[in-house]
């Protein structure tokens, strides 16, 4: 295809240049090389011109679609207890789930903060060493910038120990159902949250105004369902969209 319009271009400049047809009959060499060049010349555009429109090998640069957050999931050992984690990104969370959960239970909501840029820990054996291995871990192993703690029911109370004795490794607190003495905290940012009907409202409300900090805020869900249950209640979006708020403000 260069080969021909080579011989086209070289057909209109003897049309438009009788001078060029002389040279012709008197260098034959030098036509051939003309054609030579003009092959390069051609190749070099059609590589130029295929590199702008793609931008990038793949053709990714120019692609017009959202670069999508990672959302993988490995098994890990944290501490002295398995651990799942899931996606990447600048924030983390770890969390500690309830009684009657594992950590494989936080998978769907490990899966949402993961596709927001959230890398999400959950650990099997909750204790307040393993949730602060596992603060530990995100910061070595991920890089993230701040780790915020999430307890489920039974998993708040070693939450609410690591923020008492480790208060600068963590941005905030976050606790499902949970209860339990908030005097001796730091002014972290703070969300808890319960269901209207499941019996602990209104000490909620009472540790959102006796807890340190102005940052605080209740969260009251209709129904009476308990610890990670609340995710699967009616609430459960409005649950979700508070976390995710709360963590892009407060990291």
């Amino acid at each position: 295809m260069l080969f021909t319009f080579g011989a086209t271009a070289l057909a209109f400049s003897a049309a438009k240049c009788p001078g060029f047809i002389k040279h012709k009959r008197t260098s034959h060499n030098t036509i051939l090389l003309y054609l030579r060049r003009l092959r390069i010349f051609v190749a070099a555009l059609v590589v130029a011109i295929f590199v702008t429109g793609c931008g990038a090998p793949d053709g990714s640069a120019n692609s017009g679609e959202p670069q999508k957050s990672d959302t993988s999931r490995e098994e890990v050992s944290v501490g002295d207890t398995e651990a799942v984690v899931w996606g990447e990104g600048d924030r983390g969370v770890v969390l500690s789930h309830g009684a009657s959960y594992d950590a494989a239970s936080w998978e769907p909501q490990g899966r949402t903060l993961a596709e927001n840029g959230v890398a999400a820990l959950a650990v099997e054996d909750t204790s307040p060493e393993n949730l602060q291995a596992a603060v530990e871990y995100l910061k070595e192993e991920h890089n993230v910038e701040s780790v915020a703690l999430i307890g489920a029911s039974a998993g708040a109370r070693p939450v609410l120990q690591v923020a008492r004795e480790t208060p600068e490794e963590v941005s905030q607190i976050i606790l499902l159902s949970g209860v339990g003495d908030v005097s001796g905290l730091k002014e972290h940012p703070k969300l808890f949250v319960a269901s209207e009907g499941e019996g602990i409202a209104e000490q909620v409300r009472r540790m959102t105004e006796e807890a340190p900090g102005d940052l605080n805020e209740a969260l009251i869900l209709p129904g009476d369902a308990h610890s990670q249950a609340l995710f699967q209640t009616e609430g459960g979006e409005r649950l979700m969209r508070a976390i995710l708020e709360r963590l892009e403000e407060y990291g």
